[in-house]
This record gives C-alpha cells, sequence and structure tokens, in this order.
C-alpha cells in the first residue's frame, strides 16, 4: 500500500515541478497554470482509476464474442468414403489395383442400380445393363471381363473414371 502511495506521489511530482516553474517564469498567468495543472492531475487521477478498475475486472470475452471464437471440429470422413477414395486412388496407378480393387466396388453398386431403379439384372440381362451404363461403364462391370496381363499397365484414366461415374449416376 506504500508503495503504491509514493507512485503515486511520484506522478503527482511532475505536473506539480512544472506548475512552479511555470508560476516562476510568468506569474501573471498563474490562473491558467493552476487549471492545467489540475487537467494533468485529474488526468493522472483518471489512468490510476482505469488501472485499479481494470485489475479489479481482468477481460474476460462476453458469451458471445466466445461464441465467435469456436470452431466446429472437422467432421470425421466416413470410412465408406475413405476407402472408396483408395481404391479410385489405387485404380488410376494400375490395371491390377482396377481390377482387383475397384472393379467389385463398382459392379456391386451398378448391381444395385440397375436392379433398383430399372427392373435389370447385370448378369442374367446383359444386353440391356449394356444398354443403360453404356459402353465405358459396361467394360469394368462386365461379368466376363478377363483380369490384366500386364499387372502394371496405366490404370483407369481421368476421362474414364468421369464418363463411368456419369454413367452410373444416370441410371
Amino acid at each position: 500500500m506504500m508503495r503504491r502511495a509514493l507512485r503515486i506521489a511520484e506522478l503527482l511530482l511532475v505536473p506539480t515541478i512544472a506548475l512552479a516553474i511555470a508560476a516562476g517564469l510568468a506569474p501573471n498567468r498563474a490562473a491558467f497554470e493552476v487549471h492545467l495543472w489540475v487537467l494533468a492531475v485529474l488526468a493522472l487521477a483518471l489512468l490510476a482509476f482505469m488501472r485499479v478498475v481494470a485489475a479489479a475486472y481482468p477481460r474476460q470475452p462476453s458469451p458471445f464474442e466466445a461464441s465467435l471464437g469456436r470452431t466446429a471440429p472437422p467432421a470425421e470422413r466416413p470410412s465408406a468414403l475413405t476407402r472408396l477414395e483408395r481404391e479410385v486412388s489405387m485404380a488410376r496407378s494400375s490395371a491390377f489395383d482396377l481390377h482387383a480393387r475397384l472393379r467389385p466396388t463398382v459392379i456391386e453398386l451398378a448391381t444395385e442400380l440397375l436392379s433398383g431403379r430399372r427392373g435389370i439384372d447385370l448378369e442374367s440381362d446383359p444386353v440391356r445393363a449394356r444398354a443403360v451404363l453404356g459402353d465405358g461403364a459396361w467394360e469394368l462391370v462386365r461379368p466376363d471381363r478377363p483380369a490384366p496381363t500386364d499387372r502394371h499397365a496405366p490404370g483407369l484414366a481421368d476421362d474414364d473414371l468421369v464418363s463411368i461415374v456419369t454413367a452410373l449416376e444416370h441410371v
């Protein structure tokens, strides 16, 4: 407490010395100089008061501000989507991965879409299934498709992937 009183006295000392110097240099303007001294002392008192209030009530964000700062946790990607992305990525790199990994998934999807939307069985009615799917998608899902002879041959091209997805969307 004593330190605070000394600190306040030190702060008041500067304007008081300035008042004494000004009064000595221009005694005929003493009223004006006292007004300036009072203004300086009040400004210092206001600053001291603001420091006391700030110490007593530390700044905390309002609930509104706190809610603005929150971000939603990142949504977890469904495992089936992650698996499909991996299959597509691998199918684009090699013919074997296209045949062994992505093809079964596309066959399953095409079978469900053809059966559910059009009443077509992929294996028992291949002519109608090919007509609905188109040549690009049919080439991948046809039941008699042979395994690739070169396992490391290039896989699925981007244009072919787009055409297969488009064909499945239009079933």
